[in-house]
């Protein structure tokens, strides 16, 4: 709440009138509904005074908080994702710059949001040099990684050294890697579980289970998808089959979105410059990016509190935006196949069929 709002809450709640909390205060009965319609504020000299007298303290009255809670956060950042889909990425910016202003030291907030908004704006724009809010993002992994939560230092460092590898910054790079800590021999999200379940506290201790399988899961499927790329760049494509294969496999044995199925084939497909089993791959990509993921459905998720978004759109969205670049060269084998002017003027109306 804003100061004018808790003003006006606090005063209703004491059963004063806007006239008697100004003669109270030795002020003007305007001045008081100014301050309640945000038109002016109290003078500072006046907000002890004001705060003894609607029982309260200065950091309530001033509506500070030191750090937002991480369902707050999380809160937030969904928030941005919406703004993103219906204003355009520039007020999603603009919002998420408000928020950071306004909690300038609240790490967590600050690498959530740096995530957020580099997904959101390479779903937008695309990842390329002229992309105009990168630098910012980058600036504020920078930030993040100089915080004093190691969670938040190393994960805005990991970000970090993806971008200098792929700015071929080698010795940058490896400087990050070196100073990351080497992985806790103990497991904490395990002993807080454990913790949880001495305690009886059954819902979260499988929450933290759940979110311990759904984070190592990912990890796995990145890594499997990387080595299939380490495969085909080595042309061992029965090894690129079979990593294929496991990849596929992971996503029905811990009931991942189904559209991962299909994003492994089109990879694997797109590496090869395999045509027509790239095309396949799009044709089932493409309408499953439609169906979401519902992980409360599994039993592996079902505690794990997860907003539906429209990620499978921003997606789909990205794709056919590549698909249609003629000047990306990474799917010159496709451009002459009648059917990707067909599945383009499908989904976007971008070709007549």
């Amino acid at each position: 709440m804003k100061i004018n709002e808790i003003i006006r809450k606090k005063r209703i709640e004491k059963g004063y009138t806007q006239e008697q909390l100004a003669s109270f205060l030795g002020v003007s009965a305007p001045a008081v509904n100014k301050w309640e319609k945000a038109i002016s504020y109290p003078d500072i000299t006046l907000l002890p005074a004001l705060a003894r007298l609607l029982d309260t303290d200065l950091n309530t009255l001033l509506s500070f908080q030191e750090d937002l809670t991480q369902e707050e956060i999380r809160d937030f950042v969904n928030e941005l994702a919406i703004v993103a889909e219906s204003e355009g990425i520039d007020s999603a910016f603009s919002m998420a710059l408000d928020k950071l202003h306004e909690y300038p030291s609240c790490d967590v907030l600050l690498l959530n949001v740096a995530l957020t908004l580099e997904g959101l704006n390479i779903m937008s724009q695309g990842d390329n040099q002229n992309n105009p809010y990168m630098d910012d993002i980058e600036e504020m992994y920078v930030r993040a990684s100089e915080s004093c939560n190691p969670q938040v230092s190393c994960h805005a460092k990991s970000m970090l050294i993806s971008k200098c590898i792929n700015r071929k910054e080698f010795d940058t790079a490896r400087k990050l890697i070196d100073e990351l800590p080497e992985a806790a021999i103990y497991d904490k999200k395990q002993l807080e579980a454990n913790l949880c379940m001495a305690e009886g506290d059954w819902e979260h201790a499988a929450q933290i289970i759940e979110q311990k399988i759904l984070s190592k899961i990912s990890n796995i499927q990145s890594s499997l998808y990387t080595l299939i790329e380490i495969a085909v760049r080595g042309n061992h494509l029965s090894d690129a089959e079979q990593l294929a294969g496991v990849a596929k496999e992971t996503v029905r044995l811990f009931d991942l979105w189904e559209c991962n199925t299909y994003i492994v084939d089109f990879l694997l497909a797109t590496a090869r410059k395999d045509a027509d089993r790239c095309l396949s791959a799009l044709e089932k990509m493409l309408p499953a990016l439609n169906k979401g993921w519902k992980p409360v459905h599994s039993p592996l998720y079902r505690h794990i509190p997860m907003k539906e978004t429209d990620i499978g759109q921003m997606m789909r969205h990205v794709i056919l935006k590549e698909l249609e670049d003629l000047e990306d060269p990474a799917y010159d084998f496709l451009r002459d196949k009648p059917e990707i002017k067909k599945i383009l003027a499908k989904y976007n109306g971008a070709y007549d069929s």
